[in-house]
């Protein structure tokens, strides 16, 4: 059978690759039998990305291109590796600025001292890649990693053992760049990777348990450390829930007994209620400033929230102060 002049390969888009075939139907650089372990490779792989060869689905497994420079300086878009593979490849010292990750693979590779500024990462495994040292500034991995994505999915189909495999990986790649980024000073980064490391652990806990359940809390109200906001939504919320509750129960205001009834006047009611918001206020923050004073179920509602106003306070002072000292 006689050898095809161009490689075979065709992207995701339908597009082909007219690079000449080297010793298959594929060219060299799509071939997958071939190491690229010369040290010329990354020259090479420079050249043919300025010539205008394609570089989607390239494979690149063990590939040594250590100092490899792909930056496009004369254009926004960096080069495009849409699903190229490079898993083990030797990629230390590279300059890999935009360059387009997306769905291609990087696990275990060697990215040390690179520069992967403003890479697109959206749906690129990066399990057990070396980033020691690595510019990761502005990168963009998307909303979920793939095996976050996967896991998913498999929770869906009742896998849930290889379901919590990806969750295990997903929150090793989200640790991997936290503490990258702790070390490189980039806090605006590192917190939200706190949040899905420890989001992809409670994934790994069975539904409804205790520690799923606890940890699903804390997101919720702090986001795990990483969100003062949160705490002032939730002191709100109990706060006005808390009105409510002393709007319908009644309070004693000067030896009076105060209540919600339609028998008062619009104005009236309108009146207690935000004595029963002054009132929470009062009492979420422990002022006690003792002017009304609950009663009957009233006193249930006041001592929880007192209690649970003054935690909720410390708390937002340590992580109010956790985030400007960063």
């Amino acid at each position: 059978m006689p050898k095809n002049e161009h490689c075979s390969y065709i992207n995701h888009l339908g597009e082909r690759c007219h690079t000449h075939s080297h010793s298959s139907q594929y060219c060299y650089w799509h071939d997958p039998e071939i190491t690229k372990s010369s040290p010329e490779t990354a020259k090479n792989l420079e050249k043919h990305a300025r010539d205008g060869g394609m570089l989607h689905g390239i494979f690149l497994k063990n590939a040594n291109l250590e100092n490899l420079n792909l930056v496009r300086r004369d254009s926004k878009l960096g080069f495009d590796l849409t699903g190229a593979d490079l898993y083990r490849a030797n990629l230390r010292g590279a300059h890999l600025f935009n360059v387009i990750f997306i769905r291609a693979s990087l696990m275990k590779a060697d990215l040390s001292n690179a520069n992967i500024h403003c890479a697109h990462l959206e749906e690129c495994n990066l399990l057990g890649v070396k980033l020691t040292d690595t510019k990761i500034e502005h990168i963009k991995i998307g909303n979920k990693l793939i095996q976050e994505s996967s896991a998913k999915v498999l929770e869906e189909q009742g896998n849930s053992a290889q379901a919590k495999d990806f969750y295990e990986q997903a929150e090793e790649i989200y640790r991997n760049l936290r503490k990258t980024s702790e070390h490189q000073g980039l806090f605006t980064l590192s917190g939200p990777y706190l949040r899905k490391e420890l989001t992809m652990r409670r994934f790994q806990e069975k539904r409804c348990s205790v520690n799923r359940l606890s940890s699903k809390v804390v997101d919720l109200f702090c986001g795990y450390g990483e969100d003062p906001l949160r705490v002032i939504l939730f002191s709100w919320a109990l706060i006005v829930f808390s009105s409510f509750f002393y709007y319908i129960f009644g309070l004693r205001f000067a030896g009076e007994f105060q209540v919600f009834s339609f028998d008062q006047t619009l104005e009236r009611n309108v009146i207690f209620f935000f004595e029963c918001l002054y009132y929470s206020v009062v009492t979420f923050t422990t002022l006690g400033y003792g002017d009304f004073i609950p009663v009957g179920l009233s006193r249930v509602v006041a001592a929880l929230e007192a209690f649970t106003g003054s935690f909720t306070i410390a708390l937002f002072v340590v992580v109010f102060v956790k985030k400007m000292t960063r």
